[in-house]
């Protein structure tokens, strides 16, 4: 491949669906918390990238229904963020967009995971208005 060739932005999917545990989604959700309780994380490290193709993988291994619109969020927000022309106001809608989604899925979670989930979509959420600003 030529080193100037553009880098596919889409990820590789396993071609063995991939198993997850509570425990590894626990563990990610913890992560994903850590994560923006310190602010959005920087574009250019690539911290939020790495974390969307963690979810995209985990939620395409999912089979709980309900989780289509935010699988094709992430997917749509991790191609704009791949983007050099991304405007903080579309970043902002789709966060917004994501907060909401992780908010209805939340209130029917199962377990333990209903809690940090509303977490998520309320961090989601203040991410989205920061960038409004």
């Amino acid at each position: 491949m030529d080193s100037t060739a553009a880098t596919p932005s889409n990820a590789a999917q396993p071609a063995v669906p991939l198993t997850v545990s509570d425990q590894q989604t626990s563990a990610l959700l913890d992560d994903t918390l850590a994560l923006l309780g310190h602010g959005l994380p920087d574009k250019a490290a690539g911290q939020g990238t790495a974390e969307i193709e963690r979810w995209a993988a985990v939620l395409a291994a999912s089979d709980r229904p309900g989780l289509a619109k935010i699988t094709q969020e992430l997917s749509q927000l991790g191609e704009l963020l791949a983007s050099p022309q991304a405007a903080a106001h579309e970043v902002a809608e789709l966060l917004a967009s994501l907060s909401a989604e992780t908010i209805k899925v939340a209130e029917t979670a199962p377990g333990d995971y209903s809690g940090p989930l509303g977490n998520l979509g309320t961090l989601l959420r203040k991410a989205a208005n920061s960038l409004s600003r």
